[in-house]
């Protein structure tokens, strides 16, 4: 396929094709025009009993940001249900317009606390390239899965079909992927995620490796925010994204009478890696030092918000609740999927292709058919993937080898200590080790991941940047 495409996409390519995200920028903005956070404190809210006195925290006036996708239901949950106000906080959510902006917002101190894509912190903290540098802190995890990859109408037609129709056969789909890339020019060979240096380039990126197909040579990575996926797909500007729900279903549904949708399900994030981290609390490190009581009355809040999403009885309120226009704005038809458990992949051949799992989308308890650890809830931040996001890092040439000292990096940037102490003050009991092996049924690959030995992981790769040439003489 390489010998066809005019150009060997490097890092810099990468950078300079973030440019074309604008083009998408203008088109959806309405999407995000004006101030639409929400406001105000519900009766609910009002009427709960507080068991943190706002008095005795050192900083109880919070400003917390959140995207306007299904993840931002815990948010909504502990602003609408009074769980902020619980703990003895008074915050003002604020509605970021990408998960840049999310992240950026943070460390320039414009919001105390955030949602960030899992990467965001890591990446910050080894100052990968795309990725501002900076002491952020993962306080625990928002939620697992809730995430897919939608491909546009041309790669059906193309040949390519839902992950789940290929039965794990990565090289069938490889044949299909290559297929359709191959009689693509380059403009044409664009993949969209939502962050650079991020889980889900790295999805991506796994992906197209682990069906031999190199993706620093064959397709270029843009970002382009959230809400803007599915009309810069229906233009052409690109052909698949990575993006968080609701905005794969968006572009599933009928768009209108006599219409269909601009594009498919290709797998949820699930089917790269079964049991990931989706999104982190994000705070700066700070933050933390300096407002030790604020910092666990927050994480409380979140806990109790993630478990009160977790509750079968309770998602399909939390998919109503988050449609508001101060939240994702998406009818609930949207939202209700990915939170209720009935995800439909879509298709342009009349077959039906519905997921009902209870993991769809993890917000604390974690279904019998993930592997985990005694204790292990879905909030417990593992620092041993923090090592994993790394090997991505390195993988990609984002940076330049592996960190001599990742497992310090890992200790400094996913705080999992404090978040075992927080957690246990609640009642709840938690993995006692930072650090686990994930196994090989997990990924799409079938190659596990040791923390004990991220540099044999990393060269374990055939595809990766700054990968050994071989040469072979006549």
């Amino acid at each position: 396929m390489s010998d066809t495409f005019e150009h060997q996409w490097t890092r810099r390519d990468f950078l300079k094709g973030m440019g074309s995200a604008a083009v998408g920028t203008t088109l959806a903005s309405c999407s995000i025009s004006g101030d639409r956070s929400a406001k105000g404190l519900t009766e609910e809210a009002l009427a709960i009993k507080q068991v943190v006195r706002p008095e005795d925290l050192e900083k109880p006036d919070l400003t917390v940001g959140y995207v306007p996708v299904n993840d931002c239901a815990p948010f909504a949950i502990a602003w609408k249900k009074g769980f902020f106000r619980k703990y003895g906080l008074n915050v003002k959510l604020n509605r970021e317009a990408s998960w840049a902006t999310s992240r950026d917002g943070i460390i320039f101190g414009r919001t105390d606390a955030a949602p960030v894509v899992s990467g965001a912190v890591t990446n910050a903290r080894i100052g990968a390239e795309g990725a501002r540098h900076a002491p952020l802190c993962a306080a625990m995890t928002i939620h697992r899965h809730g995430n897919a990859m939608t491909m546009n109408r041309k790669m059906w037609d193309a040949g390519i079909r839902p992950w789940r129709d290929y039965n794990g056969d990565l090289e069938a789909f490889g044949r299909d992927f290559r297929n359709y890339f191959e009689n693509q020019p380059s403009e044409q060979r664009v993949w969209a995620v939502v962050l650079s240096s991020a889980i889900y380039e790295y999805f991506v990126r796994y992906l197209a490796a682990a069906a031999g197909i190199d993706p620093l040579k064959e397709f270029r990575v843009i970002i382009i925010p959230p809400p803007q996926m599915v009309s810069n797909v229906r233009i052409g500007a690109m052909q698949a994204y990575m993006v968080a729900e609701p905005w794969n279903s968006r572009a599933i549904s009928p768009l209108g009478k006599g219409k269909e949708g601009i594009g498919f399900t290709f797998a949820q994030g699930k089917e790269i890696w079964l049991g990931h981290p989706d999104r982190l609390l994000g705070v700066m490190e700070s933050f933390i030092n300096e407002n030790p009581k604020t910092y666990r009355s927050l994480v409380k809040a979140m806990i109790e918000a993630c478990q009160y999403c977790s509750k079968p009885e309770n998602r399909a309120e939390v998919a109503q609740l988050i449609s508001e226009r101060s939240f994702t704005g998406a009818k609930p038809k949207f939202t209700r999927p990915a939170i209720i458990g009935e995800y439909n992949y879509g298709g342009f051949d009349g077959k039906e292709r519905i997921d009902r799992s209870l993991d769809t989308t993890i917000f604390f308890d974690i279904p019998d058919n993930i592997p985990k650890q005694p204790n292990e809830h879905s909030t417990f931040p593992w620092r041993s993937r923090s090592i994993w996001l790394m090997t991505q890092a390195a993988r990609w040439g984002q940076i330049k080898e592996f960190p001599k000292n990742a497992e310090e990096l890992a200790t400094q940037g996913w705080r999992a200590d404090l978040y075992r102490e927080i957690a246990a003050e609640m009642g709840i009991a938690s993995p006692q080790e930072d650090y686990k092996v994930e196994s090989p049924e997990v990924f799409i690959d079938k190659k596990g991941f040791d923390p004990s030995d991220p540099v044999g992981y990393l060269n374990s790769f055939a595809i990766r940047a700054n990968a050994p040439q071989r040469f072979f003489l006549s």
